[in-house]
């Protein structure tokens, strides 16, 4: 039998697609654009309110894992809606529950393009929630270090010690990028009064 993404265990994961990061890519931007179509086009506009690139390849002149993050606004009522998971089905994605935790509620995340053969595929992550949720908050994260080049090759130089020492471990890579991310935040926060 054929294993899928959900049979995978955390170190498989871990194992399959370590943490690797490139120099920044133009390309990104219009990989995006592409799919942000590709998803319109599918799920026409009645079910998105807005669509965001993020993550670190939306951040100009730094290093980043090659995943185009992709943050999807719907409305509340379709959270984890079962037709709206077969869509996205449809063009690729396999659908995952992200849970609640922290400050975080449960969202819907979905990816494409992860090869369990080890063939290079571009890798798509998709985080789709209503904008109450805080991963909105990472748009704000995005933009200021956007604006902010000093902050965000701040941002690079702990991801590249980050990716040495997690090369192995996705969960610990993320967790211990939090910090950074709150601070930024306060910082946005302190900088809007």
């Amino acid at each position: 039998m054929k294993k899928t993404l959900y049979d995978l265990t955390k170190d498989d994961w871990n194992t399959l697609f370590p943490i690797h990061l490139v120099a920044h890519d133009r390309s990104w931007k219009n990989l995006y654009k592409d799919e942000k179509s590709l998803i319109l086009e599918k799920l026409g506009t009645d079910n998105i309110i807005q669509i965001e690139h993020f993550g670190s390849t939306s951040i100009p002149n730094i290093k980043a894992k090659p995943y185009i993050d992709i943050l999807i606004e719907i409305p509340e009522v379709l959270l984890f809606d079962t037709q709206l998971i077969k869509k996205f089905e449809e063009i690729g994605y396999t659908y995952f529950l992200v849970p609640k935790r922290d400050h975080f509620d449960a969202y819907m995340s979905f990816g494409k393009g992860y090869n369990l053969q080890g063939i290079s595929e571009q890798i798509y992550h998709i985080h789709m929630c209503p904008k109450n949720n805080l991963m909105w908050e990472q748009i704000a994260f995005r933009d200021y270090l956007i604006n902010n080049p000093k902050r965000a090759k701040a941002y690079e130089q702990l991801k590249m010690g980050l990716a040495t020492k997690h090369k192995n471990d996705r969960g610990g890579y993320v967790l211990s990028k939090t910090d950074f991310v709150h601070e930024t935040l306060a910082i946005i926060k302190a900088n809007a009064h």
